[in-house]
This record gives C-alpha cells, sequence and structure tokens, in this order.
C-alpha cells in the first residue's frame, strides 16, 4: 500500500496540471473553472484506471513500468533533480531563461492555454479530460494496486482514490474556495507575491528534497 502511496504523489507531480492550475487560478471565477477541468480529468483518469486494472492487469503492459522505475532510474532521476537544484540555487539557468522569454515574446501560448483563457467551465472540462493522460508514475501506481489482490469493489476504490490524490492540486485550491471564499483570494495574492520573491529558492529546496528521496530509495532498492 506504501507503494501506491507514493506512486499516486509522484503522479501529482504533473508539469501539466501545475500550468493549468496556475492559468486558472488567473482567470475569473477559478474554482468554477477548476471544477470542469476536475470533472474532465478525473473523468479520463478513472476510466483509464480502471480499464488497466481490470482488462490489461494481466498483460505486460502495465508490469513493463517497473523496469522504468528501477533502483537505477530512481538514482537517475534523484542526481538530476539535485543537479537542476543546484542549478536554482546558484542562479546559473537566469541566462537561459532570459533567452527563451525573448524567443517567446510575440509568440502564442499553447493552444490549451488559450482554450482555458477563455474562461467556461465547459472548456475547462474538455480540457482536462484531453491533458489527463497515464503516465508513468499512475501506470506504475495501477500496477502496485492490481498486485495487492483486493476483491473488485477494493480495487475500484483504491483507483478512485489514487485519482484523487493524483489531482490534489486541484483539490486544494478548490476546498479553499468552498471553506474560505473571502479569504483564499487574498491568501493566493500572497502566495504570488511570496513566490515572485522566493520562488526559486523554493523550487531548489523541493527539488533537492525529492532529488535526495530519490537518491536514497534507489540505494535501498540496490541492496
Amino acid at each position: 500500500m506504501g507503494r501506491v502511496v507514493l506512486f499516486s504523489l509522484t503522479s501529482a507531480l504533473n508539469p501539466t496540471l501545475v500550468a493549468a492550475t496556475t492559468v486558472m487560478l488567473l482567470l475569473p471565477s477559478p474554482s468554477r473553472l477548476m471544477v470542469g477541468y476536475w470533472l474532465g480529468a478525473m473523468m479520463t483518469s478513472v476510466t483509464c484506471g480502471l480499464v488497466i486494472v481490470f482488462a490489461l492487469g494481466d498483460s505486460g503492459t502495465v508490469s513493463t513500468t517497473r523496469h522504468t522505475l528501477s533502483p537505477v532510474a530512481d538514482l537517475a532521476l534523484g542526481a538530476i533533480a539535485l543537479m537542476v537544484a543546484a542549478v536554482l540555487a546558484t542562479g546559473r539557468d537566469q541566462p537561459l531563461a532570459e533567452r527563451r522569454a525573448r524567443r517567446k515574446q510575440g509568440k502564442e501560448p499553447p493552444r490549451w492555454q488559450r482554450t482555458l483563457s477563455k474562461g467556461t467551465a465547459r472548456t475547462t472540462f474538455v480540457v482536462g479530460a484531453l491533458l489527463t493522460l497515464p503516465g508513468a508514475s499512475y501506470l506504475a501506481g495501477l500496477d502496485a494496486i492490481r498486485k495487492l489482490g483486493y476483491a473488485t469493489t477494493t480495487e475500484v476504490v483504491l483507483v478512485v482514490g489514487f485519482n484523487l490524490v493524483m489531482l490534489i492540486l486541484l483539490e486544494a485550491p478548490l476546498v479553499a474556495f468552498a471553506v474560505a471564499p473571502e479569504w483564499t483570494p487574498r491568501a493566493l495574492e500572497r502566495v504570488k507575491g511570496w513566490a515572485s520573491r522566493h520562488g526559486r529558492r523554493a523550487a531548489a529546496i523541493g527539488l533537492a528534497a525529492v532529488g535526495a528521496a530519490l537518491v536514497v530509495k534507489g540505494i535501498i532498492g540496490l541492496l
């Protein structure tokens, strides 16, 4: 079960989901847009999860992800995360970031970002359904669920729970808007201000922690 939780958390670190959530938080009525995106994402991810667990579980399609997430791969990914953290901490990426920003000037954002910017729950539902596709961590997590050998009903609950954790970056702001609708927008503005001042340092610390955890996990796996 620990592996299932771990893979659900790593599945949550989806760059597309992070970007989509960030875009929606900057638009009017972000909670309505995020509900649409969440419904579309859950529809796709839960459907794919159930198909993988029950229809493809006995094939080699899912089990091949174990090779992708082997201890050697953990060590490699951990080393990459540590190197990126070092680059961010020292500011060596700034010249490259400035060049990329200059090249992007005048270019249109990706189509899915333009679609989100239209600001309707219907469009965000479609975008969420189309962008939420299984990744390596997702497949490995479903493989772990299948190998637990639970009853069918329990496996369905685990698949739904896995996806709820995977979409935590969407659900956390939604819960905040529901519980504290007046406080949340002000808090988001403070977070944006904090991120603009300390985002680089926070990203470096987070990557360093993830990299160290992956390296330790890889070393343990090799023993």
